[in-house]
């Protein structure tokens, strides 16, 4: 949320990666917060919620540091994960994808509600309707 702007602090640094069975690049990564005393958390998007349509195209590059490109996952696919867990500063990190136009508030809750036949494969909330609604409170 910080690299797209939000100025909500925040504790550790997520990235899709495993966590299980982490890559090379994953393990460096891990080792160097470690080392820097940085909390980062791989965060396997893929298996918490259902992907939505399009995803893959939806990444938002940062830039290009050294070797590495670094890219934000899909929005909508962050704000579903964020829905799903329905914590307050959750819902406040979709206020502000909302707000700032990384998503559109329409087109993710038709998405939210399409996916649902999907969510006996997650571990999906049963709450993420009332967190839905949470949400269109707080954009109202």
């Amino acid at each position: 949320m910080a690299l797209l702007g939000s100025s909500r602090p925040t504790i550790d640094i997520d990235f899709v990666g495993d966590d299980v069975a982490p890559s090379e690049l994953h393990k460096t990564i891990m080792q160097l917060a470690r080392e820097r005393n940085i909390l980062v958390e791989p965060v396997p998007l893929e298996r918490f919620v259902p992907l939505p349509e399009g995803s893959d195209q939806r990444s938002i590059r940062i830039g290009q540091f050294g070797n590495l490109e670094v890219f934000v996952a899909d929005p909508y696919s962050i704000s579903l994960s964020k829905l799903d867990r329905g914590y307050d500063t959750d819902l406040d990190d979709i206020v502000f994808l909302v707000q700032n136009d990384f998503i559109d508030r329409n087109k993710f809750e038709k998405m939210v509600r399409g996916l649902l036949s999907r969510a006996g494969k997650f571990d999906f909330n049963t709450e993420i309707l009332n967190h839905l609604q949470e949400l269109n409170n707080r954009l109202a």
